[in-house]
């Protein structure tokens, strides 16, 4: 089973002030190295959602949750918390994040707001594979937006499920139709926003 949780990223002041209180000492380091206001926000209320989040399915306080991070960045839990079979990914663009959560398969997720994307058509030549250009090029000019980013954050989705990051070329990866043992689809998480799910059934 996989769950998808929905979360805005701008509370009061108060708010923020009482979330960062749930944060490891190594994450208010880094909030506290973003130079803007809103970028700072942003990262204390997205790593407290995500602990309370955990938190609520391990059964423990949200401070008391472990997260460790791989080669890629990936986050996944501390190994006392291995037995679960817990496994997550977020993310967030603007105010909205989105979490996805699963037992036992690996999943991955990617959030943006749907608006122009000036480089589009460059993005698409240099990083989409041959069946998502062709499929990108096979949309009428008024569906090109939401085409463009419905093609990348799957194809983001797909490559954070892998826990690859930057080390798997973009355009190795064809995302026109699902891979083998995997499903992924797109979802409208809030009005004015596009994103999708990747998940292994293997």
């Amino acid at each position: 089973m996989t769950q998808v949780v929905v979360a805005r990223l701008d509370p009061g002041p108060e708010e923020t002030r009482s979330l960062r209180d749930l944060l490891s000492d190594a994450e208010r380091e880094r909030a506290d190295r973003f130079r803007f206001a809103h970028h700072r926000r942003r990262f204390i209320v997205a790593r407290a959602r995500l602990r309370e989040f955990l938190a609520a399915r391990l059964g423990v306080h949200p401070e008391r949750v472990e997260l460790e991070h791989g080669a890629n960045g990936k986050p996944w839990l501390a190994p006392r918390f291995a037995h679960t079979g817990w496994r997550f990914n977020v993310s967030h663009c603007d105010d909205v994040a989105v979490y996805a959560f699963s037992q036992g398969k690996d999943v991955g997720v990617d959030v943006e707001a749907i608006r122009p994307v000036q480089e589009a058509d460059a993005i698409a030549a240099q990083f989409f594979s041959d069946g998502e250009r062709e499929a990108y090029a096979a949309l009428s000019p008024r569906r090109r937006v939401l085409g463009f980013l419905r093609l990348w954050t799957r194809k983001e989705a797909f490559v954070k499920a892998l826990g690859a990051g930057f080390s798997m070329p973009p355009e190795s990866v064809d995302l026109s139709s699902a891979p083998s043992g995997w499903s992924v689809r797109s979802f409208f998480p809030v009005p004015g926003f596009i994103a999708a799910l990747a998940r292994h059934h293997g």
